[in-house]
């Protein structure tokens, strides 16, 4: 990995950290990944816009994505969208675990076969998009994709915090996309 790299997956974990009050503290991002995977959307580039539809103020279901780069020795990943510009800190909408390590799309609006989705700030399992407070500028909601070394054992109510300690030390390689979205 280069300096920039870690840096920059250093970086994208730490945002990984909400737009409410039920963020609770930061928690610590897993540590060792060895290498980058690529997250992309079709409905929005690194940096850009989340369409409408995938917000609370349209359809709110989730975003298609696309991976590459997954490590062979994947046995399973993991991801996480949080809004690390929530008022009373870091918000999770969506937290997934155990998805199927060779699964590479993920069409919008579906729960990953197999998957367990944990419960969201919203308090509730599944997606919840980008909701951010009218007036506020835009949010960045970053969404990251880990690859693990094993199978996660958690609770189906299991929260960020407890995703993020079962990934510390069996993290092979993470991705993130970074959407922006505002309410006027």
């Amino acid at each position: 990995m280069t300096a920039v790299s870690g840096v920059t997956a250093v970086a994208a974990m730490a945002l990984v950290t909400g737009c409410g009050d039920g963020g609770g503290p930061a928690a610590a991002p897993p540590t060792g990944a060895a290498q980058r995977l690529t997250v992309t959307s079709p409905a929005y580039g690194d940096g850009g816009t989340i369409p409408r539809r995938h917000t609370c103020d349209g359809t709110d279901v989730s975003p298609p994505l696309a991976l590459t780069a997954v490590p062979a020795r994947t046995a399973g990943l993991a991801l996480v969208l949080r809004d690390p510009d929530a008022p009373h800190g870091a918000f999770t909408h969506w937290l997934v675990w155990d998805i199927d390590p060779h699964t590479r799309q993920l069409p919008a609006g579906e729960r990953p076969q197999g998957a367990t989705e944990g419960r969201n700030d919203f308090k509730r399992p599944g997606y919840g998009g980008p909701c951010p407070p009218r007036g506020d500028r835009p949010h960045h909601y970053v969404l990251t994709v880990y690859a693990t070394d094993r199978r996660l054992s958690l609770a189906p109510d299991a929260s960020v915090s407890d995703l993020l300690r079962a990934l510390s030390g069996h993290t092979l390689a993470t991705g993130s996309l970074t959407g922006r979205y505002g309410r006027g």
